[in-house]
């Protein structure tokens, strides 16, 4: 957990798959792709990877032209070069720039993203390709990417970087009384001490019951002597008047 961070800092198909990259078993087949994979970076690929930025989620129609006027804004462009289908000559929908100074790849890295070229929101990031350590592309289950939809989304770049993951062994001990031996002592003794306190309620209980019964005979004997002495009070005041 102490080396945990957002952002990937090695490319790992498996962790990348995960959520908050703590997978251990890969969750579809593509993830299994990627860590078969053995990817090679396009040697054919020129320029500096650390001055580069990677631009997608163009619009189709979206040409150098247009790319170059909006990046020029942050500094001298060195190159632009947007990836086309190379049967019909299409644009794919990505591109890479590249700067001539640090700081313009900076500013464009933190203004650029999700701006909104020809109706499309794109999304910049840096050059993994040929910077990031273990780097396997979309096209072969890797990459950062993904849709919902499918099911394959990935996580540890810009776009959707790691969630940090939530520690739940010691919530589910405690749940189920299976924490520390404090916690099942206190638990013990509380059980104990209600047990207790219920014996004692009951016998208490019995107790005045007896009482009760007592004091109802106590109450009967002397309304019987009192209607006794009433009686004999009522036989003086006959004879009297005798």
């Amino acid at each position: 957990m102490a080396d945990w961070a957002p952002i990937a800092k090695e490319y790992d198909p498996l962790k990348a798959g995960s959520i908050d990259g703590t997978d251990e078993e890969p969750h579809d087949r593509a993830i299994w792709r990627a860590m078969l994979a053995r990817y090679v970076p396009n040697k054919g690929v020129t320029g500096d990877p650390h001055l580069t930025l990677f631009v997608a989620r163009l619009n189709l129609q979206t040409t150098e032209e247009k790319l170059k006027e909006v990046f020029s804004r942050y500094g001298d462009i060195r190159k632009i070069r947007l990836v086309r289908d190379l049967v019909t000559g299409f644009s794919k929908g990505y591109a890479f720039i590249e700067y001539k100074e640090e700081r313009a790849l900076l500013k464009a890295h933190r203004d650029a993203n999700r701006l909104v070229i020809d109706q499309h929101e794109i999304f910049v990031d840096f050059e993994l390709e040929r910077t990031l350590k273990g780097w396997i592309p979309r096209r072969l289950g890797g990459g950062f990417g993904g849709k919902k939809e499918s099911g394959q989304l990935r996580f540890g770049g810009r776009d959707r970087p790691f969630r940090k993951p939530i520690n739940l062994p010691n919530m589910k001990n405690d749940f189920y009384g299976e924490g520390s031996s404090e916690k099942r002592t206190w638990s013990r003794e509380g059980t104990r001490d209600w047990r207790t306190r219920d014996r004692d309620h009951e016998r208490s209980r019995d107790k005045r019951w007896p009482e009760r019964e007592r004091s109802w005979a106590w109450g009967d004997s002397e309304r019987e002597r009192d209607s006794r002495e009433e009686r004999s009070r009522g036989r003086e005041r006959k004879d009297r008047d005798r």
